[in-house]
């Protein structure tokens, strides 16, 4: 369940459309606060990835009718992040492994927005697969538009798909499809 948001944690969600609910944008329009406020206590110090994680601008969250099926709702999350040096290959251009550390916490935000317009609470889930298919390169300066849009969200099983977007050059640079599960119950030790 998303921690209560303080009066110190509330940011402008006026930049963010879409038709999701005002606690659902607070909850989910600052993706770096998202996930530190879900991580275990005794990690104090940077996790992979979260300078990347505060860059996120989320520009959209709705949740609307699938066109396929209009008794299923779908979750959409869009965001914007300029490539910096950090997110670069030797070759200059966006990482295979950024853009897959991409696919993976952005889907993850699309489902967290279904789930809390749907049922108001937020379920822990862990990567079971990302399937990434690599269409063209983004280099340092570019802008980039990640749209994601959830697939299923069952008991066992959800899943997303993500596409981000070269706003700069107009081309699809990356496509990915995130299946994820309910973790493993921890066994104690004997």
């Amino acid at each position: 369940m998303p921690h209560p948001i303080s009066d110190e944690e509330i940011f402008d969600i006026s930049r963010i459309t879409g038709n999701a609910t005002d606690n659902t944008k607070r909850n989910l329009g600052d993706p770096g606060s998202f996930f530190q406020n879900r991580r275990p206590e005794e990690i104090r110090a940077p996790i992979f990835g979260e300078s990347i994680q505060r860059r996120l601008k989320v520009t959209e969250i709705s949740v609307n009718k699938k066109p396929e099926e209009d008794k299923k709702l779908e979750g959409r999350v869009v965001m914007e992040l300029d490539v910096e040096e950090d997110m670069l290959n030797g070759g200059g251009n966006i990482h295979g492994g950024c853009s897959a550390f991409l696919v993976d916490v952005c889907s993850t935000l699309a489902l967290a927005a279904l789930s809390l317009e749907s049922n108001g609470d937020l379920y822990p889930s862990v990567s079971q697969s990302l399937n990434i298919v690599y269409h063209s390169p983004a280099q340092m300066g570019d802008k980039l538009r990640l749209v994601n849009t959830t697939l299923t969200l069952g008991a066992r099983a959800h899943s997303a798909r993500t596409e981000i977007w070269n706003v700069t050059h107009h081309r699809l640079v990356v496509s990915g499809t995130h299946i994820k599960m309910a973790p493993s119950i921890q066994m104690s030790a004997l």
